[in-house]
């Protein structure tokens, strides 16, 4: 795969700013707003165009981020709108095209599939009521939109935004063993990406914590359970993304334990070990 050329532009001279990107022989266009800066956008006119947008934030209940996915004929009076309301949201991220030949059908087929490929990858909580509907739009134009999804998903992974992403690629499935965890209450597999550590669906974790686990372990099962992410067997539904090797395995065997030295390949060798070149 060739190497890809992405310009950022610093719209207020400072990161917590608006930052405007540009991926290379690209009609695209990102933009990625603050809340507290839409209300500064009123000078850039192409914010006025018709284009799809993502609103990002956290839950206080959930550990997972908070997403909503819309489209607009005109994307900056509809984020004014959100301000009044939706109040989870701290930053939104809006694609235009740079030559304004984006219509209504165009960004109706783009949301619905957009919305599909989130629900899909299940790294945040869409808070959209339902599934938005699809368009109908000619094959040359599905063409056209299927390449301006693909742009759009890598330039929304370069803003901080992974969303759309497996949470393991087939490329890391095909060439990374996986590395399993096994007491006598608990089996567990897992993979480590870029992003963390998953823990795969069918994973077994330990009925009974010891009372020493620590918080943060024990309030990830707990929200694990109440989510139906692991069911009353105690058993993975899906798979599983954990910030760290540790958290994951402290979370499966149901007491603290050093992942890295905890979760090992098929040949008995730790993730350490693997890291290490061992």
């Amino acid at each position: 795969m060739r190497g890809k050329i992405i310009r950022q532009f610093l719209i207020d001279g400072t990161p917590e700013g608006r930052w405007c990107s540009e991926l290379s022989n690209w009609t695209g266009m990102a933009y990625k707003i603050p809340r507290t800066y839409v209300n500064r956008c009123e000078d850039r006119a192409d914010l006025y165009n018709t284009g799809v947008y993502f609103l990002f934030g956290q839950s206080e209940d959930e550990d997972q981020p908070q997403a909503y996915i819309g489209e607009a004929e005109n994307i900056l009076d509809r984020l004014k709108q959100h301000l009044a309301g939706k109040d989870f949201w701290t930053e939104s991220v809006v694609f235009i095209s740079k030559d304004n030949n984006l219509n209504k059908a165009h960004v109706k087929y783009l949301e619905h599939h957009l919305y599909l490929l989130a629900q899909k990858a299940r790294r945040c909580t869409l808070t959209n009521g339902n599934v938005p509907p699809a368009s109908s739009i000619s094959e040359m134009d599905r063409v056209a939109m299927e390449e301006f999804l693909d742009n759009l998903r890598l330039v929304l992974g370069v803003l901080g935004h992974k969303i759309l992403e497996p949470l393991v690629e087939q490329q890391a499935e095909k060439e990374e063993a996986y590395f399993s965890l096994r007491t006598l209450a608990a089996q567990a597999q897992g993979i480590p990406t870029s992003d963390g550590f998953v823990v795969r669906k069918g994973s077994r974790i330990n009925p009974y914590p010891a009372e020493s686990l620590p918080d943060s372990a024990a309030n990830k099962r707990r929200l694990l359970l109440e989510k139906g992410i692991v069911d009353e067997s105690f058993t993975f539904t899906q798979d599983w993304l954990f910030s760290s090797p540790s958290q994951a395995a402290g979370v499966v065997t149901g007491y603290s334990i050093n992942g890295r030295t905890g979760w090992k390949d098929e040949k008995g060798r730790s993730l350490k070990d693997r890291e290490e070149g061992l």
